[in-house]
């Protein structure tokens, strides 16, 4: 029987940085309530400055919440050495960047090899019964990657393949430990735009293949309704719409999904909406509702003729949820 609930949660996590000797803190993370199911791709969305590459960074136990927890397959994760190093045989990060992922003095072969070696999963192999050799796991991860013949990438070295070879071999890194959750940054922002749909269509191989659950992190709502089955927008902090793809890109409840939406390229139909500002200093996230200094709804009269404008600018919004339903954190749309 497959086990029930998230693979992956988030519980009322923050994290927390200081931000000189007076000053308050950096709210880098805010009170976040995040659910991966197992077997499916979530994508974490929202602006450079969000909080998005941070709270993924704190999923993974690259950084340790100040508030709050993190639980892997129901269970709260803990920060000694061993806890973390068993988490992540599970739980690996794909970066954005292939180039600078990868080590230009090492082979291919090295590289995927060196988590193999790092976790000693050979030997962990063999200890229970297997003849499983180095050889057969590297041929066999770079093999699910999309690289074949595997053996004649063996000797190769980055700088002689191309950008969507290069993150095909991180993939493969990632791949060769037989994780259960796969952590995506960005991961096509780099490659051309040939080159990008290739690499969705092998993340998407891989979890109906293999059973992976992927989060994905990315700005880009085009590339999330390419791929995801759920997704949650994130703005300073704080997820503040969250639901089915169809949901939030087919009908989008709070203001700022709705900018993040009239600029994508493919939609022509919506009305380009222009965000004045900048994201708020994340020391000094502003009262009512965070987005409420930048909000269309709020500068055009929308919030003030349903009543709302003063509990935008004054009432604080309650966290959400990332359940099945669509849900937004916004005071017009009754829906937090």
């Amino acid at each position: 029987m497959a086990a029930a609930g998230p693979l992956l949660e988030a519980r009322e996590l923050c994290v927390r940085f200081p931000s000189g000797r007076t000053g308050p803190p950096v709210r880098a993370v805010d009170g976040v309530e995040l659910a991966v199911q197992r077997g499916e791709i979530l994508a974490l969305v929202g602006e450079t400055g969000s909080g998005k590459t941070t709270l993924a960074r704190t999923l993974l136990g690259l950084e340790r919440p100040s508030e709050g927890a993190v639980l892997f397959d129901g269970a709260k994760l803990g920060y000694g050495s061993g806890d973390l190093r068993a988490y992540r045989r599970r739980a690996q990060l794909i970066l954005q960047d292939p180039t600078g992922a990868l080590n230009p003095r090492q082979t291919v072969y090295e590289s995927v090899a060196e988590g193999l070696r790092i976790h000693r999963t050979v030997s962990r192999k063999q200890s229970a019964g297997t003849t499983t050799t180095e050889t057969d796991l590297v041929s066999d991860a770079l093999a699910k990657a999309g690289l074949r013949p595997p053996e004649n990438f063996f000797l190769s070295y980055p700088r002689e393949l191309s950008g969507g070879q290069r993150q095909r071999v991180v993939i493969a890194g990632a791949l060769a430990l037989e994780p259960q959750l796969l952590i995506a940054d960005e991961p096509v922002s780099s490659l051309d735009a040939s080159i990008r749909g290739e690499i969705l269509a092998l993340l998407l191989r891989l979890r109906d293949e293999l059973g992976l659950t992927i989060l994905v992190v990315t700005h880009d709502l085009g590339l999330a309704w390419n791929i995801a089955d759920r997704i949650a927008v994130m703005y300073l902090g704080r997820i503040v719409e969250a639901g089915t793809t169809e949901q939030v890109l087919l009908a989008p409840v709070h203001p700022y999904t709705q900018a993040l939406l009239s600029v994508v390229p493919e939609i022509e139909e919506v009305e380009p909406v222009v965000l004045t500002g900048e994201t708020p200093d994340p020391s000094r996230v502003p009262k009512g509702c965070r987005f409420h200094p930048r909000c269309q709804s709020l500068a055009d009269g929308t919030a003030e003729s349903a009543g709302v404008a003063d509990r935008c600018t004054h009432e604080p919004l309650p966290v959400i949820t990332t359940g099945d339903g669509h849900r937004a954190a916004c005071w017009l749309s009754d829906r937090s």
